[in-house]
């Protein structure tokens, strides 16, 4: 670990990925320690153009006591080399060996019992299908997906049958830049240059966003298709998104009460296949990342995800819940008793029999 560009008390660690065709490819695994040794841990993902910056959201958790790590991706933020074409990816399990490398570090090096996992819109992608493939190996204990990317946001012509023609035809030109609407409003709606509060790297997260690719497109794609086939990920999920979906594409201040990027329909559609024990909260006012809405809506966000994390993920060493008997176990256990009750009544007798007999 060393010092990482936010500054004390924040760590990083640098994981070698070895080669792909681009050259050497690294993740970056950044730690902040609660005040207190901490056997809990929370680690972040984040999204498409995108990087960890949140600080308050690790506020939050290392203030309820949990140790907090965010893993930035091979080719994004402080994990983006010269040589690489920021954000690309062939394949969604292109990610699973640094989350698996960071879930290592986590529980066996640093020595924590209980792990939940964030993801924030593609990274909510990413985790999900993670944690669906690393179910029963008891590597995490609990998900929060904020605005997870289960589906674009086109209409259903574009997205379904136009897209998979056009994935066809230019399906061996996997770094051809796709032409798309940019991300500059959303930008815009964030970095305090222009109409937000956030200050952040603008080489890692550009207002504009970076060019979609065809082969980060088709994976994508191949993702989405198989989470919507539905999934079987094995411990509580706590799946957050805003009320309402900003289709302008002119900025007006409406960008920043409602999801910029996503349809918040297509999240609450798809978000009960994931798996047995899913919670999904709507948030009025809502930005696409949550956690960077107005001040009063992050707050209940964090609000909801403490008293969801306190319910599906209390502390180790937390008494069970006790769960009050059915009606045909409390009737059950009546008739127990009274035959218990009856049976030390005739005991009682049978005393007082030989106590009396004894006597005469």
């Amino acid at each position: 670990m060393e010092t990482d560009v936010l500054g004390a008390p924040y760590e990083r660690h640098t994981i070698d990925l070895g080669n792909d065709d681009e050259g050497p490819v690294v993740a970056t695994l950044v730690r902040r320690r609660a005040d207190r040794p901490s056997r809990r841990a929370v680690l972040h993902v984040h999204g498409f153009v995108d990087y960890f910056f949140q600080t308050h959201m690790a506020d939050f958790f290392v203030e309820r006591g949990w140790d907090f790590y965010a893993l930035d991706l091979r080719k994004y933020g402080r994990s983006l080399l010269p040589h690489q074409t920021p954000n690309f990816t062939r394949s969604l399990t292109e990610y699973f060996p640094e989350l698996d490398e960071a879930a290592r570090i986590i529980r066996e090096d640093d020595g924590h019992d209980q792990l939940l996992v964030t993801g924030h819109s593609t990274g909510g992608l990413i985790t999900s299908l993670w944690a669906h493939a690393r179910s029963g190996q008891g590597l995490i204990d609990g998900l929060f997906l904020n605005s997870p990317f289960f589906d674009f946001n086109l209409p259903w012509l574009i997205r379904r049958p136009l897209m998979s023609l056009v994935l066809a035809v230019s399906g061996r030109s996997p770094y051809r830049k796709m032409p798309t609407a940019s991300l500059g409003l959303y930008g815009q709606s964030l970095h305090s240059e222009h109409h937000g509060e956030w200050t952040y790297d603008l080489a890692w997260k550009p207002i504009l966003g970076f060019p979609v690719r065809m082969g980060w497109l088709d994976a994508i794609r191949r993702g989405q298709r198989r989470l919507r086939a539905g999934l079987a990920i094995d411990v509580p999920v706590l799946v957050a998104c805003s009320e309402r979906t900003f289709r302008g594409r002119e900025w007006h201040e409406d960008a920043r009460m409602a999801d910029a990027v996503l349809d918040v329909d297509h999240i609450t559609r798809w978000s009960p296949g994931l798996g047995p024990r899913v919670t999904i909260a709507r948030f009025d006012g809502g930005m696409h990342d949550l956690t960077l809405s107005g001040k009063e809506v992050r707050t209940e966000v964090f609000r909801e995800l403490g008293r969801w994390t306190d319910a599906f993920l209390p502390a180790p060493g937390t008494p069970d819940v006790e769960v009050p008997p059915a009606p045909e176990d409390r009737a059950g256990a009546a008739m127990v008793l009274e035959a218990a009750e009856a049976a030390v009544e005739h005991a009682t007798s049978d005393e007082a029999d030989d106590r009396s007999g004894t006597t005469a």
